[in-house]
């Protein structure tokens, strides 16, 4: 049975000042009905110009895209935007990294709620706004039906996101990709927003692509994990199996840069040494080798590709056991 998204050599590059940058160099994997997947990796890798490659919102030009992005098997890539804009809202929602700047200012918050489902669902004045009520007291807005009339500086940052998630869900997508949903969240709002979108996946079997760097909420929330580092995906595989055995030194490095429980309080976090690459010059090479410990000559020559490390597990690395055994 094929999965609901299935990403298969995605490509996004953009041509500057003579050379090309790859934001996204050709990366592959599926999510299926009601499943929650990860992608992380630090900023700079790709992982939000993916996540708006899948909904059809980078612009072309300047972009170049190249890959498949089928969703319910149909290619997203080949589609003109007329007929994006029919999935975005009915197949697809988003959740945008920053509610402030995705919110209009200017317009209610009824208003930005009833406006797509009335356009995609055709419902009436009437029963959008029952429906944004609906929506509203679903995602944990207190007096929800005074709320409408409201403009989004009135709600709080951790209340905006949750009107995203509404509106996400408001014509009933079967998918919902979120940017960075917790960005600009403190902690204790972060957790709530995740278990939010968890438990409305769940109880609505809607599947979830969240795009973050918040290694915590992924070990609780995800089913599966992508880790990115420079437009591709470098280790993919259960949560559980990422955070217990991690196949790549650049996992194993952003899981050592995390505060944890179980270790000793006087114990050194572990930072990742040096800088991401530049996207415009990427050689033939391993591009996590200049802060690789673990570098030997093979990675100079040519990229390891993704190769099976039992279980559903995946790494792109010449080196896995030992990257295991130094965990």
């Amino acid at each position: 049975m094929a999965s609901l998204l299935e990403i298969e050599a995605l490509q996004v590059r953009f041509p500057s000042d003579g050379a090309v940058v790859r934001a996204v160099d050709g990366i592959s994997y599926a999510v299926d009905e009601g499943e929650t997947v990860a992608v992380v990796g630090e900023s700079g890798c790709g992982k939000s110009v993916h996540a708006l490659a899948i909904t059809g919102l980078v612009p072309r030009p300047p972009a170049v895209i190249a890959g498949h992005i089928r969703f319910a098997g149909r290619d997203l890539a080949e589609l003109p935007e007329s007929e994006l804009r029919r999935i975005r809202g009915p197949g697809i929602g988003m959740v945008f990294q920053e509610p402030m700047t995705s919110l209009n200012p200017l317009m209610t918050i009824g208003r930005q709620l009833t406006e797509h489902m009335r356009t995609h669902l055709g419902l009436s004045r009437r029963q959008a706004t029952d429906r944004a009520v609906e929506l509203l007291g679903l995602v944990g807005i207190g007096e929800p039906g005074a709320r409408l009339a409201q403009y989004p500086h009135h709600f709080s940052g951790g209340m905006r996101q949750r009107v995203m998630i509404a509106m996400a869900l408001a014509c009933r997508p079967r998918l919902i990709v979120a940017d960075e949903p917790t960005t600009a969240l403190d902690v204790t709002i972060q957790a709530q927003i995740l278990k939010l979108m968890k438990d409305l996946t769940r109880e609505l079997g809607v599947a979830l692509v969240v795009i973050t760097h918040n290694l915590g909420l992924v070990a609780r929330y995800a089913d599966r994990v992508n880790v990115m580092y420079a437009g591709r995906i470098v280790e993919r595989g259960t949560a559980a199996d990422i955070f217990a055995r991690p196949q790549h030194p650049y996992t194993r490095g952003l899981l050592a840069s995390v505060p944890r429980l179980d270790r000793p309080r006087a114990e050194r976090l572990i930072p990742i040494e040096g800088q991401p690459p530049d996207l415009s010059r990427l050689d033939d090479g391993c591009s996590y080798r200049p802060r690789c410990g673990l570098a030997v000559d093979a990675c100079g020559r040519e990229r390891p590709e993704l190769e099976p490390a039992g279980g559903g597990h995946a790494a792109a690395c010449f080196r896995p056991g030992d990257v295991a055994a130094a965990a």
